[in-house]
């Protein structure tokens, strides 16, 4: 349920929110930035429902009219902008959805609220006609702009919002919110929270999938086996690596989850840090057989993997060159 109390790491921006509704001082536009997944629709719309709530209060009360049809999405006047190409917000979407609705005044609730996510995928044109509107927005109008990248928004279009910067979450509170309110076990909680760098929205979508849970111990079972399996079996996990392009960078940051534990328990001889705490047997070895010039260099590699891989070279051979500095010692 969208509500202020249940948004984690995100505090400074939450009692901004609810001071200005306390105050009375709503401004009429507003960007939320952040990384995919930080969680901006989640905010954007706990604050569109605090502000149509019959009760008045700073979080919403989930129990009058406006709570409930808010919870249905289906509140006349918390209005989600949509798009049809998947990169590119047109100008002709703005003007419909937004700059010509915005005259018609609120049905029922004291706001008439456009939430617009993916803003930063707004093209001139499109930012350019919310121009106008943000210029000399109805006194009942309240626009929040959803942005993951601000330089793709026009200087014109920033200085005329308040912004809200939703800043990477702490991995212990990202695991704290996986254990307590999904009740996600330790071990599995500590990977998530990590493979999420930051993110509330990934770490919970880790922690539903079974896709990521395959993939983490497929990635596991090569890790603990790599410098000492067949060559013929290290082909067919190449192979199989290759055959699945849109989860490579997965589980190339898993390896590096891998090779930063063997690092730091060769340095410290302790697990507190560790995100595969489970596997410490392994680690154990690794680190003890393992030069620290070794671990570098294989990190280093794995770094270059995915610069290789962004640049479409021949994923095989990057694989390859990455499994031969996983071989040596």
């Amino acid at each position: 349920m969208p509500r202020f109390k249940d948004i984690i790491g995100h505090d400074e921006v939450v009692a901004h929110l609810q001071k200005a509704i306390a105050a009375g001082k709503i401004s009429h536009s507003y960007i939320l930035t952040g990384a995919p997944g930080s969680g901006k629709k989640f905010m954007a719309y706990t604050f569109a429902m605090a502000l149509q709530c019959r009760k008045g209060g700073t979080e919403p009360c989930m129990e009058c009219d406006a709570c409930k049809k808010a919870l249905g999405r289906n509140h006349p006047d918390i209005i989600t902008i949509t798009h049809e190409k998947p990169n590119v917000i047109a100008v002709d979407e703005i003007r419909q959805q937004l700059v010509h609705d915005v005259s018609i005044k609120p049905y029922t609730g004291p706001y008439k609220i456009y939430i617009v996510p993916d803003a930063d995928l707004m093209n001139p044109s499109a930012q350019n006609a919310l121009l106008k509107t943000l210029e000399e927005p109805p006194a009942y109008t309240v626009i929040i702009l959803l942005v993951s990248n601000i330089g793709n928004m026009l200087p014109t279009i920033q200085s005329r919002c308040v912004r809200l910067d939703l800043k990477v979450v702490k991995d212990e509170l990202v695991k704290q919110y996986l254990m307590e309110h999904m009740h996600v076990p330790d071990y599995e909680a500590e990977i998530d929270a990590s493979f999420a760098q930051g993110s509330i929205g990934k770490a919970k979508e880790a922690a539903e999938s079974k896709e990521f849970s395959d993939m983490t111990e497929k990635a596991l079972r090569i890790l603990r086996n790599a410098d000492s399996m067949p060559v013929y079996e290290l082909t067919d996990e190449i192979k199989m690596l290759s055959a699945e392009k849109s989860n490579l960078n997965d589980y190339l940051d898993l390896f590096q989850f891998w090779f930063r534990d063997v690092l730091m328990f060769k340095a410290t001889a302790e697990m507190n840090h560790l995100v595969f705490k489970q596997e410490i047997n392994y680690i154990r070895e690794q680190a003890r057989e393992r030069s620290y010039e070794n671990i570098e260099k294989i990190l280093m590699t794995l770094h270059q993997t995915k610069t290789r891989l962004r640049a479409n070279v021949n994923m095989e051979l990057a694989l390859e060159l990455l499994f031969l500095a996983i071989r040596e010692k």
